[in-house]
């Protein structure tokens, strides 16, 4: 990982990389009469077998629980090395434009999109971005960062012939790295809140240490311009969690509030995720997951409540360790 991308996060970490490796954005893309629910996930994947080194493009659409895995050759991954700028085959990504050309057996999705105004994390030296402090650390299993928690799209696609119209809808863009992904984890996302401009990030996983492992964590939540964080790194906590796989519930504390969270999926899509060897672990995720949530001070003094709809949901592997690792610590 080069030194001078871990204050970038939203750049290619994998120009010096070693195999197994894998980089991967993950766009949320919902129209504005919320009927359209996709999520574009361009990513690289470099194998210790160089016959298994390759670029994709998925295409989650949520209404028809439907991933298409479009597939290129390594070479077709062409990033830039100081800017968050991607060509993928016939397909163009950065922080604030997509365009894709998409056109082989699994079927056709072309057109262009724009984002803005942009929500990002904020990177500051001794906490460049989501990671916190951790982002320095040159040997975590696995990376994350977010480019945007909330912003509006604008333009059209068109899959196989249908037009797809997201003008006026929300996105959120964020992004993962490294070698492979944990070993259990819930990630969910929402910023389709009745307050406009709020947003929910949530990550809790089994992170590797040292030869041991802990239960981490990286909460935002955006509220009123502003990302309220609870993580690991800057000593929140965990006061309560209960995961099942459909439903999650967490109670987290930070030095001034507090931040109450159920979630709960419908069913969803299977996406391809990296192991070690190969682009073949599958992830059940949805779009349609729904978060109640509660923000307030730790005096008690409520500052908001209500529904996030349209989420992204992920509960995935043991749970029971994942359980025992947070209610430790």
């Amino acid at each position: 990982m080069a030194l001078t991308n871990i204050l970038h996060p939203n750049r290619y970490h994998g120009l010096v990389a070693q195999a197994p490796f894998f980089e991967g954005w993950y766009y949320k893309l919902v129209s504005a009469d919320e009927k359209l629910r996709y999520a574009i996930i361009p990513g690289v994947y470099l194998a210790q077998d160089h016959a298994e080194s390759h670029c994709f493009v998925q295409v989650f659409d949520s209404k028809a629980d439907q991933v298409r895995y479009h597939r290129y050759d390594y070479a077709a991954f062409k990033p830039s090395p100081d800017s968050f700028e991607i060509i993928l085959g016939p397909n163009y990504f950065s922080a604030d434009r997509i365009e894709l050309g998409i056109d082989d057996e699994l079927g056709e999705l072309n057109g262009a999109l724009t984002f803005e105004p942009l929500s990002p994390w904020p990177v500051r030296f001794f906490s460049p971005g989501a990671m916190g402090w951790f982002a320095w650390v040159p040997f975590m299993e696995c990376y994350h960062g977010v480019v945007s928690m909330d912003h509006t799209i604008q333009g059209n696609l068109c899959l196989d012939g249908q037009s797809l119209d997201f003008s006026g809808g929300q996105g959120y863009i964020e992004k993962d790295w490294g070698k492979r992904f944990p070993s259990a984890w819930i990630w969910g996302q929402s910023n389709h809140f009745n307050k406009p401009g709020t947003s929910l990030m949530v990550s809790v996983a089994v992170i590797p240490w040292l030869g041991r492992s802990f239960a981490g964590f990286i909460v935002g939540f955006l509220f009123e311009g502003i990302i309220y964080r609870f993580a690991t790194y800057n000593r929140s906590k965990i006061d309560e969690i209960g995961l099942e796989d459909k439903f999650a519930h967490l109670v987290l504390e930070n030095g001034t509030h507090r931040l109450r969270v159920k979630a709960v999926r419908q069913e969803g899509g299977l996406l391809q995720a990296p192991t070690e060897i190969a682009m073949d672990r599958r992830i059940l995720e949805t779009l349609d997951a729904q978060f109640e949530v509660q923000f307030e001070t730790l005096e008690g003094v409520m500052l908001f409540q209500g529904v996030g709809k349209h989420g992204g949901l992920e509960i995935v592997g043991d749970l029971d360790r994942l359980l025992q690792m947070v209610r430790k610590q």
